[in-house]
């Protein structure tokens, strides 16, 4: 019996939120399996081909949520490093600044020293021609005069230095920071596809090439019935028709592969223009238009974190890349939550 009990006593569970419930669900899935290997306590029954996807779809969906955060975490490194980059050139420049500060300040010091530093009054009383003593005073007032400027430069490089110092070690700690960042966000992404590939492992190879497919098409489509608003706008749908059938990659811009905001920020790249790297940050890319003035060229966004982007190509439908093991694909704009939409020229 006691062994029994120990067989029986629950595990810890090391996760919280959104993990404890996917493991949670994860748990629910294989109930059955864990039934039969235990061979007593009351078995879940087994999960349907249905309830599978739709935790598959679950999954993937938290795995593009992460995979967004990778991509942003990205992008801030990107700029962190060329501010530091920046920052270094600055300590340069100024650095080159204040050594010929201080070579100017050491010039007129030895020139004082030379001429033996003697009282002004003591020397005037000495000198057999008084006027061009007095000449000479002026000039050396006027020396004085760059002496005190130049040490006022040497301070003021000192001091800018010092803050090009401490802004620096300040964006080598964020740097830091948004390296931890990234390395959380690629672990969760691992975590997610590994748990979608396990489920999808409990399906027949049919029914898995149906999910995969999932109704949608990779095959060029038709020219829209709508044209796009402006000449940019088209070529980015053209960009987005010439990557279909293309593989989804976490993290990919192309040209090979894609995720979903990685996509977007190409197509219109190709259009000459810059877009944020994440689907969260696009949205606020260009004008915000509603669901019913769609047209070629829009970013079309989905779910309540906008954590998934496409872009519009006419007649309810959108290229995306879809998630890993789908490559980018048309498909219908209305098989997931619309969240909005931003035409970005």
């Amino acid at each position: 019996m006691a062994a029994h009990r120990k067989h029986r006593k629950p595990r810890l569970n090391p996760f919280r939120g959104p993990a404890a419930r996917t493991a949670g669900s994860l748990a629910l899935a294989g109930a059955a399996t864990a039934g039969a290997l235990g061979g007593t306590g009351h078995a879940e029954p087994a999960r349907t081909p249905a309830q599978i996807k739709a935790q598959v779809d679950q999954v993937y969906r938290e795995a593009e949520a992460a995979t967004e955060k990778y991509n942003g975490a990205t992008e801030q490194i990107a700029r962190t490093r060329e501010s530091l980059e920046r920052l270094r050139d600055e300590a340069a420049r100024r650095t080159e600044r204040l050594n010929s500060a201080r070579n100017a300040l050491g010039s007129i010091a030895t020139a004082q020293y030379r001429s033996g530093g003697m009282d002004p009054s003591v020397r005037l009383g000495l000198s057999s021609d008084p006027d061009s003593f007095l000449r000479r005073a002026s000039i050396a007032e006027r020396a004085g005069e760059r002496q005190a400027a130049q040490v006022a430069e040497v301070r003021r490089e000192l001091t800018e230095i010092e803050r090009v110092r401490t802004e620096a070690g300040q964006r080598m700690a964020d740097l830091a920071d948004r390296r931890d960042e990234l390395a959380r966000h690629k672990a969760t992404v691992r975590q997610k596809l590994n748990t979608a590939e396990r489920l999808l492992h409990r399906l027949t190879a049919e029914q898995r090439a149906a999910y995969a497919s999932g109704g949608e098409t990779a095959r060029p489509a038709a020219a829209p019935s709508v044209p796009a608003p402006n000449a940019r706008a088209a070529q980015a749908v053209a960009y987005a028709h010439g990557a279909l059938g293309k593989p989804y990659v976490w993290g990919a811009t192309g040209p090979d592969a894609y995720d979903c905001s990685g996509l977007t920020q190409a197509a219109w790249r190709a259009a000459g223009v810059s877009l944020p790297r994440t689907s969260y940050t696009q949205i606020s890319a260009g004008q915000r238009v509603s669901r019913s003035a769609l047209a070629p060229g829009d970013l079309v966004f989905f779910y309540s974190g906008i954590s998934h982007v496409g872009l519009y190509i006419g007649g309810g439908r959108m290229i995306h890349a879809p998630r890993p093991g789908a490559p980018v694909r048309i498909a219908p704009i209305d098989e997931m939550p619309f969240a909005g939409a931003a035409r970005p020229a």
